[in-house]
């Protein structure tokens, strides 16, 4: 493993198995201004997380030991309230269907690059997903009846009760809390919270809200239901009547 010690922009972990791009990401990364470790395989990544706290992995998919999908799983179980639930992960893979892509993200990516890339596109989704993840400057406290969510801490409460969301989880539940009672497009749900859009496609919304909706509402026993579907047009957080 390798680490720049210039003061940067953000931290990086560089995960893949093919020295080649392994070596020209960290260094094209480095130049731009972040640091950056680098590991080769899943094993190492999973202990270079433990030791660095990277503020974002880029993660090829297919690994010779685990894949990338099982590395977020891992990493995601095994965080334990660290904080590793919320580390940003963006896949790498040589696979660019939408399926594909859906899968990534469903197992716990926050956006996905296809192989051949341009660093230049890479850079700027890097940038993206450090800016939808990081804690909003100047916001306060969302509350929609028992529905709590800070910004600044990055923690989520229903009835009291922590709620573990992802990264992408967090800036949706986010985006709907801010627009409270409110009705909302799939559209502009996929413009604010993944700032590009899946040519069109907005199954991606879909499976999110479906995500939130399960960890927020149908994990709150009794609660009333908060995120509503309005067919035709898109979605709602409604605050329950006082």
């Amino acid at each position: 493993m390798d680490r720049d010690t210039a003061t940067p922009e953000a931290c990086l972990l560089v995960v893949d198995d093919e020295p080649n791009i392994r070596e020209l990401l960290s260094a094209s990364l480095r130049f731009v201004g972040f640091r950056v470790t680098s590991a080769a395989n899943g094993a190492d990544a999973l202990a270079a997380v433990a030791k660095e706290r990277p503020d974002l992995v880029v993660l090829d998919v297919m690994l010779p030991d685990i894949s990338g999908f099982a590395v977020v799983r891992r990493l995601r179980e095994a965080a334990g309230g660290s904080g590793a639930e919320h580390l940003p992960v963006l896949f790498l893979t040589a696979k660019d269907g939408v399926d594909d892509k859906i899968g990534g993200l469903t197992a716990g990516g926050d956006d996905y690059v296809t192989k051949p890339f341009s660093l230049e596109e890479l850079i700027a989704r890097i940038r993206a997903i450090l800016r939808r993840t990081g804690a909003p400057t100047g916001e306060g406290r969302l509350v929609a009846g028992d529905l709590e969510l800070d910004p600044v801490g990055h923690q989520v409460l229903r009835g009291g009760r922590p709620v573990s969301l992802s990264p992408t989880e967090f800036k949706l539940l986010a985006y709907l809390m801010t627009h409270a009672d409110r009705v909302v497009s799939k559209m502009q749900i996929l413009e604010h919270v993944w700032a590009y859009d899946f040519g069109g496609d907005v199954s991606i919304v879909e499976s999110y809200i479906s995500y939130v909706r399960r960890k927020v509402d149908s994990g709150a026993d009794g609660a009333v239901k908060l995120i509503h579907t309005v067919r035709g047009i898109g979605y709602v957080l409604r605050r329950p009547q006082s």
